[in-house]
């Protein structure tokens, strides 16, 4: 009998390890990929705030549901002239806006984002991005939409 008792805790210890929990033991979280503009002259490459031709004072990001100012970011440094939009994808959303430098729209910004949790982690799956009435390439090492303007 004591033989079986000694048994039993060995047993046990065996089957709990086999018992999968369903909580999680470290959820994670991944905010959304910002969206990184640079604006390049179509004919000669350059960028244009780096060679003048835009403010950044100029431009204006609209959210076209409703016409409000959309946040925004602008790097300057080293002449990298990066337009960055962070706040879309925090939620499940769609997002149309447009992008204007001097009162002239450049693009337009389509984002339909969905935010997701799978195996213990939140994460933003973007369902479509489209960006109209502009040519552009995107690098997506950088994550960066080269936008070419005529």
């Amino acid at each position: 009998m004591k033989r079986t008792l000694k048994f039993i805790p060995f047993l046990l210890i065996i089957l709990l390890q086999n018992c999968s929990l369903n909580d999680c033991n470290q959820a994670c979280f991944t905010p959304p990929n910002s969206f990184q503009f640079e604006f390049i002259d179509a004919t000669t490459k350059e960028n244009l705030f780096t060679n003048k031709t835009f403010d950044e004072g100029d431009i204006k990001v609209i959210n076209l549901a409703d016409n409000t100012n959309i946040e925004f970011t602008f790097i300057d440094e080293n002449d990298f002239n990066i337009l960055g939009i962070g706040s879309i994808g925090w939620k499940t959303e769609i997002v149309e806006c447009s992008i204007k430098v001097a009162d002239k729209e450049i693009l337009t910004l389509y984002v339909n984002a969905k935010r997701v949790s799978e195996n213990c982690c939140s994460f933003t799956r973007f369902e479509e991005i489209r960006i109209e009435n502009a040519s552009y390439t995107l690098d997506n090492q950088k994550g960066i939409y080269t936008i070419l303007v005529e």
